[in-house]
Order: structure tokens, then C-alpha cells, then sequence
């Protein structure tokens, strides 16, 4: 049986490390929708594509294939059949990501990508409009949010661990203004489906963040069986 869990929330609620641990609990695969944009950026630099020039993006982004496996217990990014996880991280695809991601045949393109996997396998898939726009009939959705103060703090300590100086007042403050960037834009805004749990994990450890999700994961899965039999 093939069953899909979509993560939504704000940025710093720890969507991505929740549910990477949730899918390796299930033993499902982790989409993870920003390397799946870089692999396509990747595939228009490949083609020539001007950046500058939305048609032609738009217009060659339909001919790339991409997919996500898992070998060896690494994620693995396929473009057209190929392995591109060492080319991903650099300069220059992280710049065409950045254009080529606005671009709304590319967004369509993926969006389309991501649904024929989680089709095709049992997925966790994490972001702002899982649960409300790629994976509307996911059978378990999660509203994963926490506090600006708890979020701002996780972010402060993260910087702190790698030499940055910052301050946590303007980082909470960033983060809110993020928040209201997220639920008022016209495409796909932030907010909580309508059959999503809300999960606040302020003063819950990842741990128990996990363990909370599969609680809810058994629980709709165990439901929907039982009505399938009656």
C-alpha cells in the first residue's frame, strides 16, 4: 500500500530534520522538493538556457525528468536517469534555481514531478503547500509549527555554532515577517489544510516530534484500513 504523509509550516518549525527521521522510521522516501529545483536548474544550464529569457525556461524545463531514490541508504537525485547529487550544491545552480524557480511552467513541471512520485512509492514530503496544494489527498497531513521565540532561538544557536554573530531580537523579527511573506502571497500561501494536525513542537524535543507523528501516522493509517474493510 502506498501512503503519503505531507509536513507543512513555517520556516524554522524543523520540517526538513523531522521528516527526513520520519521517513527513514517508515522506511518511506524523503522528497526533498529544494534539491529536486536545483536538479532542473542544473538541467537548463546543461541546455544553454538564458536565464534571463522566462519563455525559453518555461519552454525547455518540459523535456527534464527528474526523481529521487534511495541507494545505499543515500538519497539520491536522478536527472533523466542520471546521478547528479555532486553537482547540486554549486554557485552557479543554486543562481538558475533561484530565477528558474519563479518561473511558473517549472513550478507546474515539478509540481507534476512530485505527485507522479508520491504515485509511485510512499513518501514524506515537507514545505509550505504540501498538504494544500501537491499532495492534497496525502492520507496523513501535519501542520508543524512552534512559537517566533522558540524558532528565532533555534536559529540563534545554529548561527552561534558556526561563529556568526547575531542577534536573536532581529532573527525573531525576520522570521515573523517571513510568516506574514508566506500566508499572504497569492500563489499557494502558508496555512494549515483543513484534515491537517496541528503539531507545535516549542517545547517538544525532535524526539518527540517524531514519535507525535507517527503516533498520528498509525492512527489515520490503521482508520483508513478498518473503513476499507467495513
Amino acid at each position: 500500500m502506498i501512503h503519503n504523509i505531507a509536513i507543512d509550516g513555517p520556516a524554522g518549525a524543523g520540517k526538513s530534520t523531522i521528516a527526513k527521521k520520519v521517513a527513514k522510521d517508515l522506511s518511506c522516501i524523503y522528497v526533498d522538493t529544494g534539491a529536486m529545483y536545483r536538479a532542473m536548474a542544473l538541467y537548463l544550464i546543461r541546455q544553454n538556457v538564458n536565464r534571463n529569457d522566462t519563455v525559453e525556461i518555461g519552454t525547455v524545463c518540459q523535456n527534464a525528468d527528474i526523481s529521487i531514490e534511495y541507494q545505499n541508504g543515500v538519497q539520491i537525485v536522478l536527472l533523466n536517469g542520471e546521478n547528479v547529487n555532486d553537482y547540486l550544491r554549486t554557485e552557479e545552480v543554486g543562481n538558475m534555481a533561484s530565477v528558474s524557480s519563479a518561473v511558473p511552467e517549472v513550478r507546474q513541471k515539478l509540481l507534476d514531478l512530485q505527485r507522479k512520485l508520491a504515485a509511485s512509492m510512499s513518501v514524506v514530503m515537507d514545505g509550505r503547500d504540501i498538504g494544500t496544494t501537491i499532495l492534497p489527498d496525502a492520507e496523513v497531513k501535519i501542520y508543524l509549527t512552534a512559537s517566533s521565540l522558540t524558532r528565532a532561538k533555534r536559529r540563534f544557536l545554529e548561527l552561534q555554532e558556526k561563529g556568526t554573530d547575531c542577534e536573536l531580537s532581529e532573527i525573531q523579527k525576520d522570521i515573523e515577517e517571513r510568516d506574514q511573506r508566506d500566508m499572504n502571497r497569492t500563489v499557494s500561501p502558508l496555512k494549515q489544510a483543513e484534515d491537517a494536525v496541528l503539531v507545535d513542537s516549542s517545547d517538544m524535543t525532535v524526539d518527540q516530534v517524531v514519535a507525535r507523528i507517527l503516533e498520528i501516522y498509525h492512527s489515520k493509517i490503521a482508520d483508513g484500513e478498518t473503513a476499507d474493510e467495513n
